[in-house]
């Protein structure tokens, strides 16, 4: 599917599985932070709506004003922090790399690249309205032994 000319009848017709969609204040700003810091790819950028792709996923970032005659932007807060209580984890994506970036663009690394027992190394990065994206990769075996 052609992302940049596809309809959006077609492309919600399209959609299979669980999808995620994120509401921002600013669907600009927050596609930027995706693109630069974990390299996704942003596709039919507006002020209402993006379509993000991550190895090969698809997600939609949603301005508030399009939500308007839906429930869930009454349970939002007008300032502050969102999305207390999910972790948005992009695997495959090199945390040490990604923290770096973060800083350059001015974000938010809430917990810098660590070595974890889970068998990852992963970072959390938090966007401006306070989503938590961890970027994750596997570790090598020298790494998990270290760890163990």
């Amino acid at each position: 599917m052609d992302f940049e000319t596809t309809t959006a009848e077609d492309f919600g017709a399209s959609l299979t599985g669980l999808g995620i969609n994120i509401l921002t204040r600013d669907v600009r700003a927050l596609s930027a932070f995706l693109v630069e810091v974990f390299e996704m790819t942003a596709h039919r950028i507006s002020d209402d709506f993006a379509i993000m792709t991550y190895g090969g996923q698809v997600f939609q970032l949603h301005g508030d004003h399009t939500y308007h005659s839906h429930p869930l932007p009454s349970l939002l807060p007008e300032a502050g922090a969102r999305g207390a209580g999910i972790e948005l984890r992009l695997y495959g994506t090199d945390p040490d790399d990604a923290a770096v970036r973060a800083k350059a663009f001015g974000a938010t690394v809430l917990q810098a690249p660590e070595n974890k027992p889970h068998g990852l190394r992963e970072c959390v990065i938090l966007s401006d309205e306070g989503y938590a994206w961890l970027p994750s990769r596997a570790l090598s075996d020298e790494e998990a032994a270290a760890v163990g």
